[in-house]
């Protein structure tokens, strides 16, 4: 549909966490070829909430990382934590990472969570260190590493997956520090005003990259209310063909060195 905008920021966050929005699955299936899932971090167990393995982009050797919520039952949802990692999660894709430098895969990521689980027992497992060491990690892995945020990018959830090269946001998707609710919580001590956050937080796409702090904008294809899920991934397609292209044929010292900068800057703004 291009960019809408007669969207507020409150319409996109309600359509970013939309129950009708494809979740991170079916990118990997429509996007993919010969996708081989990866389970566990280790060290302690698998944790669903991410998807990660290898696979193949237009006949390219890549890794691919997601966060997944879940889809049409609760008992998926719940199996999925409702896409909200424990440490375990973090660790996995931070693995697999490691994994993809060593045989030069570029890395692909797909972030949709609300945030990382915040109980008690993924605190006492590391959730903390788990997300720094991605942070630490991805700053100077030596590989490509397109991150795109296809629904909600709640705070270091969300970040511990996009510390990368390129970073794009379908056109309605959200990426924050907290919640609207969280925030007007916060600020305000009244929950009720969760629209008039969305305006100010600067959580869309559109404000985001006005910003400089995300890449690109990825168009979504929307009909009845529902998204055109195979035109949408042709976008999709489109926008890791060409960068992937840039990113492979650069030396792996200015590569590293690119997003060093790309990263300084964006804690200056």
């Amino acid at each position: 549909m291009g960019a809408n905008t007669e969207y507020t920021a409150w319409k996109r966050v309600e359509t970013a966490r939309s129950a009708k929005r494809p979740t991170s699955i079916v990118y990997i299936k429509k996007l993919f070829t010969d996708f081989i899932e990866f389970s566990g971090d280790g060290l302690f167990a698998d944790d669903m909430a991410i998807i990660g393995g290898i696979g193949r982009f237009n006949g390219i050797p890549v890794t691919i990382i997601a966060e997944e919520k879940g889809a049409n039952t609760l008992d998926e949802k719940s199996k999925r934590n409702f896409g909200s990692p424990h440490p375990e999660g973090y660790r996995k894709s931070l693995r697999l990472m490691k994994q993809a430098e060593k045989f030069n895969r570029p890395v692909i990521c797909l972030v949709d969570t609300q945030g990382a689980y915040c109980g008690i027992e993924a605190e006492e497992r590391g959730q903390g260190k788990a997300i720094a060491g991605n942070l630490y990690e991805m700053s100077g892995l030596k590989t490509p590493i397109i991150s795109i945020i296809i629904g909600e990018g709640g705070s270091g959830g969300a970040l511990a997956l996009a510390v990368a090269d390129r970073i794009a946001m379908l056109e309605n998707a959200i990426f924050s520090i907290v919640s609207p609710e969280g925030f007007a919580n916060i600020l305000w001590k009244d929950s009720s005003r969760v629209k008039e956050a969305a305006d100010v937080m600067k959580l869309t796409a559109q404000e985001l990259k006005k910003l400089a702090l995300i890449d690109d904008i990825i168009d979504e294809v929307h009909h009845d209310g529902y998204m055109d899920i195979d035109k949408t991934i042709q976008s999709i397609a489109g926008y890791i063909e060409l960068n992937l292209d840039i990113l492979m044929k650069m030396e792996t010292t200015g590569l590293v060195n690119a997003r060093y900068a790309k990263f300084r800057k964006v804690g200056s703004i």
